[in-house]
């Protein structure tokens, strides 16, 4: 789960710095007054979650695995423990 948090928070920086760079170089608005780190962030989010979603796919369904398989261990031990009590 770390490794997935790691390269998404990889994927919104570096968006975040091209974004500032296109921004700084004229290509995209600079927003409103003193917004424009605001606006910079609202469009590296937006660029950022697709990119994650699709780059990240591989990732994203080995962690759910993962959890999917701890979950179900959890439910099995919850049940052992369960029928140990009814059993005294």
């Amino acid at each position: 789960m770390l490794r997935y948090t790691v390269l998404r928070l990889g994927i919104f920086a570096g968006c975040f710095l091209a974004l500032w760079g296109l921004v700084y170089a004229g290509v995209l608005p600079r927003g409103l007054g003193d917004s424009n780190l605001l606006w910079v962030l609202v469009l590296a989010v937006v660029v950022s979650a697709p990119l994650s979603f699709v780059l990240l796919r591989g990732q994203r369904d080995e962690m759910s695995a993962e959890i999917v398989e701890k979950v179900d261990r959890a439910k099995g031990r919850l049940e052992a423990n369960r029928s140990q009590e009814d059993a005294l």
